[in-house]
C-alpha cells in the first residue's frame, strides 16, 4: 500500500489551516482534490436528528490495552497537537471539546440533514457515481423519532438516495417495525453478523453484502451490525435475532466476494473504533472499513494492515469523502476529508429542508415549549460523568425520592451551551428511547458495586472484544474510586453515599433510581416526564462540577 502514502490520506490539512484565518466558506469546506477512480460517502450515527444541533466531543475518552494512548483515545489539545490543530479555529470547536461554551457560542450549530444534503449533493456532483453509506444508530434518538416509530428519518433518509445501511439502535423499535421499515427501504439493509436465533443461520431479511460497479470497478460493501444487540438492549424486543462479531463469518464473506471478482471491499461497520482495529488485524482482504457506534471524528484515516478505517462522527457533525484509486482489482492508493457540516456556513438543500420541516409539524408546539432554562453548559459525552447526566440524575434522585441515581452511558445526545433555554425536544434528544421507564427499586451496596463492576469491563476490558457496552453508568448521589488498570471485580472501591459521607455498606440495602433498564416489565414513569418536572421545578439548571469519580490507572 506504499501508493496511499506517496498519495497523502488526508486533505484536512489545508482545511485546518484555512479554518484557523477564519475564513471559512462553503467552497472552502467542500473544496477537494478528485482522485482515483472510486468516491464512497459515509454518515453514521445521527440519532434522529433533522435539524442542526450543537454537539460537545469528549475532554475524556480513555484507551485500554494496546490502544492506550492511541486514536480515538486522545482529547482535548493532545488531539489538537497530533492533527496540527489551531487552538479557537473551526476545526478546534468540530473536533474537539475544549472552551466549547465560547466556542459554540462564535460558531454556531453544526449539522442538519438539509446541510448533509448539501453536502453529499456537491460530492455527487463531482463524482456521480459516489457510493451513499450509512452505518447506522440512524432511527433513534429525537421527539419525532420516537413519536413517528421512526417514519420521519426514513423518509427524510429516503430523499439522500443511501446505498446501503447498517444497524444497531434501529432493533429497539421492535422487530415488527423493523421488518416493515427494512422491507420498505429502496437501498441495500446490509448485516453478515445478524443471524436468526433459532437455526443460527443467516437472517433473511439482511444481506451479508451488496455488489455495486462504479468507475469500472466491482466493489462488495459488506455489512457488520452492532455485535452486542441483547447485552447492551434488550434482547426480548428483537427474540428472532443474534448478533455477535463473527469473524470468521466476515472472512468467508470477503473470500466469497473477492472470489465473486470484488475489486474493492469495504465494511460498513458498527463495531466501534477499537473492535474494528482489531476485526481489521484478523480478517484479510478488506481494503476499507468505515467505522460507527463509538462516534469518534478522525480527521485521518488509520491504517491496519491494507485495510484503512474511517471514523466520522455522529449527529450529523460530519460527512466523510473517500476516494480510492482501484486498478487491476487492487486498491493503489487512498485520498480522504472529514467534512464538518457547520450549518451557518453550508446552504441547506431546499427540498430536504421542505421535506424535514413537514415531518416536524405536528410536534412542532409541544417540542418549542420552554420547560426551563441552564446557567450550566449541558453535555454527555465521555467515558464518566457529564453534565446532561447529572441533571438526570439530580431528578430521579429528587422526583423518584431516591438515595441513589442511574443514568446509562449512552454517547447520543445533543448539547446545549449556558445560558440557553431548555426546550421539550432537548429534553427528548438526550432520553428518547423506546425502554425509557424510570424504574424505583431497592439494591444492596454489594448489588450496586457488582453493577459496576460489569459496565467497568464493558468498557476497560483490554480486549476491545469484550467491550460491550457504552460509557461508564453515571452515578448521581454516590461517589467511589475506578481503577482501569484492574481486573474485573477489582475495579471498583471507596463507594460513598455523598449526603451522609458515609461508606455504602454491603448489606444495607438503598433506594435507586434509573431507567434504560433491559428487562421486560420494568415499571415507572417515562424518564423525559421526570425530567422535565425537575426542570420545571429548578426553573434554571445551574450545576456543580461533579468530582465524585475518582478515575485511577488513566
Amino acid at each position: 500500500m506504499a501508493a496511499a502514502a506517496m498519495y497523502g490520506t488526508s486533505g484536512f490539512g489545508n482545511w485546518a489551516k484555512l479554518a484557523a484565518q477564519q475564513a471559512l466558506t462553503q467552497d472552502d469546506l467542500l473544496q477537494f482534490d478528485t482522485f482515483g477512480n472510486v468516491s464512497l460517502i459515509h454518515i453514521t450515527d445521527i440519532h434522529g436528528q433533522l435539524k442542526p444541533l450543537y454537539f460537545r466531543e469528549p475532554s475524556i475518552n480513555i484507551g485500554v490495552g494496546d490502544n492506550k494512548g492511541a486514536v480515538p483515545h486522545i482529547t482535548g489539545a493532545d488531539f489538537r497537537k497530533a492533527y496540527g490543530i489551531a487552538d479557537g479555529s473551526p476545526s478546534h470547536y468540530a473536533l474537539s471539546a475544549g472552551d466549547f461554551d465560547a466556542l459554540a457560542k462564535t460558531y454556531g450549530k453544526i449539522g442538519g440533514l438539509d446541510r448533509m444534503a448539501t453536502v453529499i449533493n456537491a460530492i455527487r456532483a463531482d463524482r456521480p457515481d459516489a457510493l451513499l453509506l450509512d452505518g447506522g444508530d440512524t432511527w433513534h434518538g429525537s421527539y419525532t423519532c420516537y413519536q413517528t416509530e421512526a417514519q420521519d428519518m426514513v423518509n427524510v433518509m429516503n430523499a439522500l438516495k443511501p446505498d446501503a445501511m447498517t444497524f444497531h439502535w434501529e432493533f429497539t423499535l421492535g422487530s415488527e417495525r423493523v421488518t416493515e421499515l427494512v422491507e420498505s427501504l429502496p437501498f441495500a439493509s446490509l448485516g453478515q453478523n445478524i443471524f436468526d436465533a433459532e437455526w443460527d443461520e443467516p437472517a433473511e431479511l439482511f444481506k451479508p453484502y451488496k455488489f455495486f460497479e462504479r468507475g469500472g470497478v466491482k466493489i462488495a460493501v459488506i455489512g457488520q451490525a452492532f455485535p452486542y444487540m441483547p447485552i447492551a438492549n434488550p434482547g426480548w424486543m428483537f427474540p428472532e435475532y443474534s448478533f455477535g462479531i463473527r469473524d470468521e463469518n466476515m472472512q468467508a464473506m470477503v473470500d466469497e466476494v473477492r472470489g465473486m471478482g470484488a475489486e474493492c471491499v469495504v465494511v460498513l461497520s458498527h463495531n466501534g473504533f477499537d473492535v474494528d482495529k482489531k476485526m481489521a488485524s484478523r480478517v484479510k482482504g478488506i481494503d476499507v472499513i468505515l467505522s460507527g457506534h463509538t462516534h469518534d471524528a478522525l480527521p485521518e484515516p488509520v491504517q491496519i494492515g491494507n485495510t484503512f478505517i474511517i471514523a466520522s462522527g455522529s449527529n450529523g457533525k460530519f460527512v466523510s469523502r473517500v476516494d480510492l484509486d482501484v486498478r487491476d482489482g487492487k486498491m493503489m492508493g487512498i485520498r480522504h476529508k472529514l467534512i464538518p457540516v457547520f450549518s451557518d456556513v453550508i446552504t441547506p438543500d431546499a427540498a430536504v429542508s421542505k421535506l424535514i420541516d413537514e415531518q416536524r409539524a405536528p410536534y412542532e408546539s409541544a417540542m418549542r415549549e420552554v420547560i426551563g432554562t441552564t446557567d450550566t453548559m449541558l453535555y454527555r459525552r465521555g467515558n464518566f460523568n457529564g453534565s446532561w447526566d447529572d441533571l438526570i440524575c439530580d431528578a430521579l434522585i429528587t422526583e423518584r425520592e431516591a438515595d441513589i441515581a442511574m443514568s446509562p452511558g449512552v454517547r447520543w445526545g445533543p448539547s446545549l451551551p449556558s445560558g440557553s433555554e431548555i426546550t421539550r425536544e432537548d429534553i427528548w434528544n438526550v432520553t428518547s428511547m423506546s425502554y425509557g421507564q424510570a424504574y424505583r427499586t431497592e439494591m444492596t451496596g454489594e448489588f450496586i458495586k457488582v453493577i459496576l463492576e460489569d459496565v467497568a469491563d464493558n468498557i476497560f476490558n483490554p480486549d476491545p472484544y469484550y467491550q460491550q457496552g457504552g460509557d461508564m453508568v453515571r452515578i448521581g448521589g454516590m461517589g467511589y474510586r475506578i481503577d482501569i488498570t484492574k481486573p474485573q471485580g477489582s475495579r471498583i472501591s471507596d463507594m460513598t453515599l455523598l449526603k451522609t459521607g458515609e461508606a455504602i455498606d454491603p448489606s444495607k440495602n438503598y433506594v435507586v433510581a434509573g431507567w434504560a433498564s433491559v428487562n421486560e416489565g420494568t415499571e415507572g414513569p417515562m424518564i423525559w416526564e421526570v425530567v422535565e418536572n425537575h426542570i420545571r421545578n429548578q426553573g434554571t439548571v445551574k450545576l456543580d462540577p461533579n468530582n465524585s469519580v475518582q478515575v485511577v490507572g488513566a
